[in-house]
């Protein structure tokens, strides 16, 4: 039976995300990352998201971040612990994000925001949830943005979690998963090169091995049996994460979604977090008023 708070999920995981993802993009986390010893933006990234494990191996943030070739987060770890250990990195990556936060949204009162998505995000079921828990493990902040901050966080990891199992029951990698996802949404292969470091020898091989499922047509589009994959992996990664939502009632999940909205369109208005990225959000579902029913 389908879990009756899935598409609520997929809304708090539209909403949030934003939040989470200011992390990545803004100056200020960027900034704090740098002064805490970190070289360069991939060493900031993997240190910065990876620092809730300790001081952990490249084959551990390799399968657990899932998509990333092991060559790329080689290049980072376990060198960046040389530069920045772990604590300083969690420092860096909270003080820089809210930081940005505290720009974009001005004197916005996140406090309720902050509460709510901290008390889902602190609930949530752990099992088989590796980076959700390690992030789960660290105290909860006391100031509102900071919380709001560390709340979507753990939201946004433990659903993280749940789709990296969903694509493993599927039978697709993580490789496999960012070509699955350009092919449904029509995100260039650009984005790829970029961002995961994606060669047109192995685009083409992942292309090749899906034409041997039949998930791929020879014009390199998803077959009616690539599309049904793609849509099962989102609905169980919705299923996986509507769990998160259980400790709130369904009026305060509503509420919830209201005072997101705002704040995750302050932070896309702010320009700063790409149209396109491999994150897999759709930013232009994320407005200040709620989609007409």
């Amino acid at each position: 039976m389908a879990h009756p708070r899935a598409a609520a999920a997929r809304e708090v995981w539209t909403l949030a995300e934003p939040l989470h993802a200011v992390t990545y993009f803004s100056p200020e986390p960027l900034a704090a990352l740098r002064s805490a010893g970190c070289r360069g933006f991939w060493m900031g990234y993997f240190a910065g998201r990876a620092a809730p494990l300790g001081a952990a191996s490249p084959e551990l943030v390799h399968a657990l971040f899932h998509n990333f070739a092991f060559a790329q987060v080689a290049r980072a770890l376990p060198d960046a612990w040389s530069f920045a250990t772990p604590a300083a990195a969690l420092e860096a990556r909270l003080t820089g994000s809210v930081a940005t936060l505290a720009r974009v949204l001005g004197d916005a009162d996140v406090s309720r925001a902050a509460d709510l998505a901290a008390r889902a995000g602190t609930t949530a079921p752990l099992e088989g949830r590796a980076l959700y828990a390690a992030n789960r493990a660290l105290p909860v902040p006391d100031a509102p943005l900071a919380r709001l901050w560390h709340a979507v966080t753990l939201l946004r990891e433990h659903r993280g979690d749940g789709h990296v199992a969903a694509l493993t029951v599927a039978g697709v990698g993580g490789r496999e998963a960012h070509v699955l996802h350009a092919l449904a949404t029509g995100t260039p292969v650009a984005v790829y090169e970029t961002a995961r470091s994606f060669t047109a020898e192995e685009w083409t091989s992942v292309l090749d091995g899906f034409r041997s499922r039949g998930l791929v047509d020879t014009s390199d589009a998803l077959t009616t049996t690539g599309r049904t994959l793609k849509r099962t992996v989102e609905e169980q990664t919705d299923e996986l994460a509507a769990p998160a939502l259980d400790a709130l009632t369904d009026d305060e999940v509503a509420e919830l979604v209201a005072l997101l909205r705002p704040l995750a369109a302050a932070v896309v208005a702010a320009g700063e977090i790409p149209a396109q990225s491999p994150m897999g959000l759709d930013l232009t579902k994320v407005s200040p008023a709620p989609p007409p029913a």
